[in-house]
């Protein structure tokens, strides 16, 4: 049953994902940690914390990481588990790739269409929210701590990195060294 579960799950996720993986996040969290409970919220930030540091596309990290967690912490072995993984990054992926084939033949010959510009008018500020929405949450306690120490600290280390990297453009891979050796060095 959570086979097909999370094959729906991903593959609603994939369909409706508009703006990319940052967006995704989102309806990821409210469906696997909020709807379905397979992942704490603890769990859930750990996996879009190494899906971020990991090579290639956010969204189908978190699905591969989702997916091996959630089969695990149904009971199954970790054998078992990587089908999981599978399930949620074929899933997550099929709506796109089904979707490009078909939209392709039709994009390039109406893209300059009234019609398609004011769709795609209508999905830039969709988007935009889903990101935000992404960004909120990761605000919480299991990344800023429940002290008021860590709370404070945490704060600094967002607000220092935000700016080095919004302000002075900083190589985000630098940031992420930064922040482990700083997290290292404080915790």
């Amino acid at each position: 049953m959570i086979f097909l579960q999370l094959f729906y799950t991903f593959f609603k996720i994939g369909l409706f994902g508009f703006g990319g993986g940052y967006a995704m996040l989102s309806m990821i969290q409210g469906e696997v940690v909020t709807r379905y409970e397979w992942l704490s919220s603890s769990e859930f930030t750990d996996i879009v914390a190494i899906s971020q540091m990991t090579p290639g596309p956010i969204g189908i990290n978190s699905a591969t990481y989702v997916g091996y967690t959630a089969i695990v912490n149904a009971g199954y072995s970790h054998g078992i588990g990587i089908v999981g993984s599978v399930i949620a990054t074929f899933s997550v992926v099929l709506p796109s790739f089904i979707l490009m084939i078909l939209i392709s033949r039709f994009f390039i010959r109406y893209q300059k269409h009234k019609s398609v510009s004011y769709i795609f008018s209508g999905l830039r500020p969709g988007i935009v929210g889903l990101l935000a929405a992404a960004a909120l949450i990761l605000i919480n306690k299991e990344n800023f701590g429940n002290d008021y120490l860590s709370v404070i600290t945490s704060t600094i280390i967002f607000i220092s990195v935000f700016i080095a990297s919004y302000k002075y453009r900083l190589n985000p891979i630098l940031l992420i060294i930064l922040c482990g050796i700083a997290g290292g060095l404080i915790y």
